[in-house]
C-alpha cells in the first residue's frame, strides 16, 4: 500500500494505538476493514456472515493490539486473527443449530442465502467454501490473497510444506467437486 505524503504508516498507527490513541486505531481499523471483510467473505459465503466477522475482528483487535509485538506483517496478524474469529462464528452457529435441533424448536428462520452464483470464479469460491478448513484456509490465502506459501504458512502456523500439500489435496478436491457440479 502506497502512503500519501503526511500519512502515518501501519507501524506507527499501531504504536499509537498500543498506547492508547483512539484515532490511531480508527486510521488502522478504517485503513484495514476492506481487507478483514473480503478475507471473511471469501471464508464463508456470507456478505451478512462476512460483516459480523469483520466487526467481531474490530472489537478482539481493539482488545488485542497491546499483544501486537510486530514479529510478523500486520496484515498476517489480521489474517489468522480473521480465520479465527470465522471459525469461532461457525461453532456458535453450529452449537446453536443444534440447541434448536436437540429442543425441536420449529421456528421459521430468516436464512442469509447468497444469489446463486452465476459466475465461474464465484462457483469456484462456493466450491472453496466446501474444502476441509485447512485446505480452505490455504487456498484463501494463497489464491484468495495472493500469499505466498511461506506467508501463508505464517498466518496458519503452520509448515510451508504443510501449506504446499494442503493447496495440492485442495486442488484434488476442487477438481471432483467442480466436476460433479458439472463446471470442469
Amino acid at each position: 500500500m502506497m502512503l500519501d505524503e503526511g500519512e502515518a504508516s501501519d507501524n506507527d498507527l499501531i504504536g499509537r494505538a498500543r498506547s492508547g490513541d483512539r484515532v490511531a486505531f480508527g486510521e488502522l481499523v478504517e485503513r484495514h476493514y476492506g481487507f478483514v471483510h473480503r478475507v471473511a467473505w471469501r471464508w464463508c459465503g456470507s456478505r451478512t456472515d462476512a460483516e459480523d466477522i469483520a466487526q467481531e475482528v474490530c472489537v478482539r483487535l481493539g482488545r488485542a493490539i497491546r499483544d501486537y509485538r510486530g514479529g510478523s506483517a500486520f496484515t498476517t496478524w489480521l489474517y489468522a486473527m480473521t480465520l479465527n474469529a470465522a471459525r469461532d462464528m461457525q461453532r456458535k452457529t453450529a452449537r446453536e443449530t443444534a440447541k434448536t435441533a436437540a429442543y425441536g424448536a420449529h421456528a421459521l428462520v430468516a436464512v442469509d442465502i447468497e444469489p446463486v452464483a452465476e459466475d465461474p470464479a464465484d462457483r469456484l469460491w462456493a466450491a472453496v467454501r466446501q474444502l476441509p478448513d485447512k485446505q480452505r484456509d490455504a487456498v484463501l490465502l494463497v489464491y484468495g490473497e495472493g500469499l505466498s506459501h511461506g506467508a501463508a504458512a505464517e498466518a496458519m502456523a503452520i509448515a510451508e510444506t504443510t501449506v504446499s500439500w494442503h493447496i495440492h489435496e485442495a486442488k484434488k478436491r476442487l477438481k471432483q467437486l467442480m466436476r460433479s457440479a458439472g463446471e470442469e
